[in-house]
Formats: C-alpha cells, sequence, structure tokens
C-alpha cells in the first residue's frame, strides 16, 4: 500500500489525524503511552495498532523503537526550549524574568515527568545524536545567557554564567522531583516554587524577592 493508499484507508476509518501527519499521531500518542505506562511500554507496533495502522506504516517515520525514543526526547527539548526563551524574552526586570524562567521548568518538569526523564536519558545515551546533544544543552545556554545579562546589571554575582545556571537548574529541578514524588506534603506547589525562587535568587544576589508577577 502507498502512502497515500494507507492515507485514504486511514480517512474511512476515522483516524483521529489528518493526511500526511502520521509521524505527529505516532509522536502524539507514544508520549502519552509514556506517560500513562512509562517507556517499557512503547513500541512501534503496538503505537501503529492504536492508531490503525499497518504494522509495517511507522518504520517510514521510526527505524526502530530507539529512533522514536530520540524522536521524543528531540521533541521535548525543543518544547521546553522554547517555552524557556519566551518567559526570557518576557518584559520586566531581568530578577522577574530569572524568577519565570524557573517557573516554567517546574511546570514542564512537574507535568512531564516521565518524558523529561526520557529527554536526559537519551540526551545522555552514547549513541545520542549531535541534534540531541545540542538541544539538550540549549536549556542551560538560555539561563546562562540571562544570568550574564543579569550580571551586566548588577543583579546577579560575579561568576561563570554557566556554572552558575548549573546550579540554578539543580535547584528547580529538585523541586520538581519533590513534587513528582509527592514529597512536598502539605506544601503547595506554587508556594514552595516562589519560596524556591526567592532563595535561589538571594543566593545569586538578586536584589529582592522573586514575586510571582
Amino acid at each position: 500500500m502507498t502512502t497515500s493508499e494507507e492515507e485514504t484507508a486511514l480517512a474511512d476509518a476515522g483516524a483521529p489525524y489528518h493526511h500526511g501527519n502520521l509521524r505527529e499521531a505516532l509522536l502524539a500518542r507514544a508520549e502519552t503511552v509514556l506517560a500513562a505506562s512509562g517507556a517499557d511500554s512503547l513500541s512501534l507496533r503496538a503505537l501503529a495498532r492504536d492508531l490503525g495502522v499497518s504494522h509495517a506504516a511507522p518504520g517510514r517515520h521510526f527505524r526502530d523503537r530507539q529512533a522514536l525514543l530520540d524522536a521524543l526526547a528531540v521533541n521535548g527539548f525543543t518544547r521546553l526550549n522554547a517555552r524557556l526563551r519566551a518567559a526570557v524574552g518576557e518584559p520586566g526586570p531581568v530578577a522577574t524574568r530569572l524568577a519565570c524562567m524557573g517557573r516554567v521548568y517546574v511546570d514542564f518538569a512537574v507535568a512531564h515527568a516521565p518524558l523529561l526523564s526520557l529527554m536526559f536519558t537519551a540526551k545522555h545515551a552514547d549513541h545520542s545524536s549531535t541534534e540531541l546533544r545540542e538541544l539538550g544543552h540549549q536549556s542551560l545556554e538560555i539561563a546562562a545567557e540571562l544570568i550574564a545579562l543579569a550580571q551586566q546589571e548588577g543583579v546577579v554575582r560575579a561568576g561563570d554564567p554557566a556554572r552558575l545556571a548549573q546550579v540554578a537548574f539543580s535547584v528547580v529541578h529538585g523541586l520538581a522531583a519533590l513534587a513528582v514524588g509527592s514529597l512536598l506534603e502539605d506544601t503547595p506547589l506554587d508556594e514552595a516554587t516562589d519560596l524556591a525562587l526567592d532563595v535561589l535568587l538571594t543566593g545569586l544576589g538578586s536584589a529582592g524577592p522573586a514575586q510571582r508577577s
């Protein structure tokens, strides 16, 4: 069956996506399965069955299961980096933008915990692609660039911006891990995030508390 014929068959079967979007549909379904059952539950054959296509159809887009996992990681880093850039580009004082970036990371990490775990696992794998490694480093670079700007404005202490960005990420990543593990007990996540960012920015040399805008 040709791609065109298969898409027609999918349309006739009421498949939940549009012509030419099988790759996107596979990734969307894979992320749903990942969130519900974990990476071990992912297989191209099962995804094909879920979407009502032939078991060979996913092979046109992903050579094997690992290629699917890598594509999920690339997609995840692309989305995370876009959200971090949007936070950095918000108007207002640099300290407020640093706090906004921290909240964006916590929100993403908590909402997409299984995906984030997969992203870092794929990034550090021996076979990881150049694209995946570069995307994985961009989050740190985005934070480091804003920290460097904050240093120029006298808001953040002197030091290697990349090292300071690593420390900042360790704080928000750790907070997100506690939230995902239900270890914050009775403390609401928003409250814990505000307090963590206040402490973090004060430690970095911020001139004031990181209040939610």
